[in-house]
């Protein structure tokens, strides 16, 4: 063991999250812990990366070895990783290690606290942990580093995983990290070359660095995009995606491009099987990694795809960019641009492809990443036709677990139906339930069912598809249901009681009208003609809990036996106070269908009177 009571040394405290995230990982079982190596080997190679791309404008930064060394010692018990990268300052030692800085960290803690499955070593190489991986297999860390840059000290780092770590000054020559495990009596195979070999190969074979172990090299330094698609082989595919995205599920697809023309590059991308969590939850979401003539620039170029395709991932490799472009400067690059344009395309062919041949893999790829896709509906004009047609929702001539495309839908729609409607709504079975479906389905009119966030925010910008118009159910013109004209309160009565209704309701509604859509309900709340609809109304009071919702107008039903019973009921007179109690549970039960009953206990206890009411002997009722 090191020791750490140096007179130079200086203690340092882990920060709460920090403790409590290396009190799970030392202190909990675990699985697929191997992956410590791989998160060592990573942040060996990022540090490299960084002093490559440093040293094409600073000269001064040391030579250009770029290598990562592993040394094993079964007496010591120890497995030691060390790179000839940039170097860690003290700063960076007490920021980087010291501290949580990543949002996904905090989110794999949150995760890690909701359950009492073991700790899953690839979730934490999904949730950015890196370094802290160690623990898993290591009771006692020595890290000593020195910066490239000019008079940069030599650091030496240590902890045991319990509440501190020190931070000494130590003689170091040479720029880069070296990392030293010494591992628990239950971790000792690391020690062993053939199983480090095996780890290696399995998760990092294809970092850019050779790799020594024994003074052998173990890894396969290639650019495996840079080869012809034709000699690349589906095990090769398959491992460089594990590399890539820690993700050990097969993806669902993958696009292999060599593009020459207007802009030259070459690409090997990869749609998942399946989101991974955290994905859509923040702004450091991993997308495809760039590099200029097989120097990598960036880990996460997010400006050579659009937003709503940003669950690719993969490589991007360009002649067509200087190696010392700034990694800021080429989201503004024309070269860029040229190369978003191109992956946009070729990737929405693949996806076209997938849903004409093969229904299957885009049913699966659109419930996986179809909330994301959806995005694009405000911004993506170029290939707006292209796209649109890729778009999938439920319906109610789907299945709950089905969806349809636009073009289908318009092809079954009815003779005479000029417009296309949808409904907007939390899940399906709250959208299958509303009662605003209920004229559509008298007149077997098919209707989009909008159940994903998303389509709140996107649908506004589809008004129409093939020249038909999409319009919301709550604020389409509707017609008259033929068949219920010889059922319905006489128009007399029909406007007695709609006054009934407006002088009890007040101002609280917008108007009440009879209603053209209900069949089987009594009563419902719809937009007003130039309002927006309840969901709509919902995402706006999510926004902003100060927004006022607009009124509604309420529309009652006058073919119901609920309608004629109160008209019926005032007709007979006598008894005005239980007609003003079943007008105001009859618009509360409407609020309450559309999500918006504030005070559920006077709608229960009106339900409570109501039915001591109905229970009453009859001749109580008539004595009152």
């Amino acid at each position: 063991m090191s020791d750490s009571s140096s007179p130079t040394a200086r203690q340092y405290e882990y920060r709460a999250q920090m403790q409590q995230l290396l009190h799970l990982i030392i202190h909990s079982l675990y699985t697929h812990r191997e992956i410590f190596l791989r998160e060592l080997i990573s942040n060996a190679a990022d540090a490299l990366n960084k002093v490559r791309f440093l040293q094409l404008s600073d000269t001064t930064l040391g030579d250009e070895d770029y290598h990562i060394t592993i040394t094993l010692d079964s007496e010591a018990k120890t497995l030691t990783v060390e790179d000839t990268g940039i170097g860690m300052t003290e700063e960076d030692l007490v920021e980087r290690i010291g501290t949580i800085a990543s949002s996904g960290t905090l989110e794999f803690l949150d995760e890690i606290r909701k359950t009492d499955k073991p700790i899953d070593g690839n979730l934490i190489g999904q949730f950015g942990v890196g370094f802290y991986a160690s623990f898993m297999v290591a009771d006692e860390v020595v890290l000593e580093t020195r910066h490239a840059a000019p008079g940069s000290q030599g650091l030496r780092w240590h902890s045991t995983g319990a509440g501190h770590y020190t931070i000494e000054p130590v003689e170091r020559s040479s720029r880069g990290t070296r990392i030293t495990l010494h591992l628990k009596d239950d971790a000792t195979d690391f020690c062993e070359a053939y199983r480090v070999r095996q780890v290696i190969r399995q998760y990092s074979n294809f970092v850019e660095f050779p790799i020594f172990l024994a003074e052998d090299q173990v890894n396969t330094v290639e650019a495996l995009w840079r080869r012809s698609r034709d000699t690349v082989t589906d095990e090769e595919r398959s491992e460089f995606y594990r590399f890539v995205t820690n993700d050990t599920t097969k993806p669902l697809g993958h696009l292999h491009l060599h593009i020459e023309g207007m802009v030259n590059f070459n690409a090997l991308l990869f749609v998942p099987a399946a989101v991974q969590q955290g994905m859509f939850q923040n702004e450091d979401q991993k997308t495809v990694q760039l590099y200029a003539s097989g120097v990598f620039i960036q880990d996460n170029a997010r400006s050579l795809l659009p937003e709503y395709l940003r669950f690719i991932r993969g490589v991007v490799d360009t002649d067509d960019l200087p190696l010392n472009v700034s990694r800021e400067v080429t989201q503004k690059s024309p070269v860029a641009g040229k190369i978003r344009t191109t992956l946009t395309r070729k990737i929405l062919g693949m996806l076209e492809e997938w849903s004409a041949d093969d229904g299957d893999r885009y049913d699966r790829f659109f419930q996986e990443f179809g909330p994301q896709f959806k995005m694009g509906l405000p911004t993506e004009m170029a290939r707006r036709d292209q796209y649109i047609k890729l778009l999938r929702y439920p319906s109610t001539r789907t299945k709950p677990t089905e969806t349809t495309s636009l073009e289908d839908y318009v092809a079954r729609m009815s003779e005479g139906q000029d417009s296309m409607y949808y409904l907007l709504a939390d899940n399906i079975d709250t959208a299958l339930r509303s009662p605003n479906l209920e004229y559509f389905r008298e007149r077997e009119i098919e209707v989009l069912l909008l159940v994903d966030a998303v389509d709140v925010f996107t649908i506004m910008h589809l008004s129409e598809f093939e020249d038909k118009p999409l319009k919301s159910i709550e604020q389409a013109d509707l017609e008259d249901l033929s068949e219920k004209a010889e059922d319905t309160l006489s128009h007399e009565a029909t406007d007695g009681l709609l006054t009934l209704f407006r002088v009890r309701l007040g101002d609280r509604v917008q108007d009440v009208k009879a209603s053209k859509r209900l069949v089987d309900s009594a009563a419902t709340l719809v937009a007003a003609a130039d309002g927006m609809d309840t969901q709509t109304e919902r995402m706006m009071r999510m926004i902003n809990k100060d927004f006022e919702t607009p009124k509604k107008v309420l529309e009652i039903n006058t073919s119901h036996a609920l309608m004629k019973n109160l008209w019926t009921l005032h007709q007979t007179g006598g008894r005005d106070e239980l007609l003003d109690t079943i007008i105001e549970q009859v618009y509360d039960g409407a609020l309450l269908v559309g999500g918006f009953l504030d005070h559920a206990s006077d709608f229960s206890q009106r339900m409570t009177q109501i039915m001591v009411e109905a229970t009453r002997p009859a001749q109580d009722r008539q004595a009152s």
